[in-house]
């Protein structure tokens, strides 16, 4: 999964943090997180599509999901990265 950031902002760092916990929580040695610095690679907004910072990218087998801000609201980060059904 890739976390676009741009610089170390309290958003970034936070979206950073919550990520790190969740997938610590449900993803146990089973991920690996890549931050993307738009700052430094301005570039990759385009060709990721991101129109909102900090945005999580999570690339699943049927689908490319996009989960935009801080990632504290924990149901639908999990619902977004499909480790929990909605509801």
């Amino acid at each position: 999964m890739r976390l676009f950031v741009a610089g170390q902002t309290p958003k970034s760092i936070r979206a950073f943090a919550n990520l790190k916990v969740l997938c610590e929580e449900h993803l146990k040695g089973r991920y690996q997180i890549e931050v993307i610095d738009l700052l430094e690679h301005p570039e990759m907004a385009r060709g990721n599509q991101i129109v909102a910072l900090p945005t999580l990218v999570v690339n699943l087998p049927q689908s490319v999901r996009q989960i935009i801000g801080d990632l504290s609201n924990t149901d639908r980060v999990l619902v977004g990265m499909a480790l929990q059904k909605v509801g």
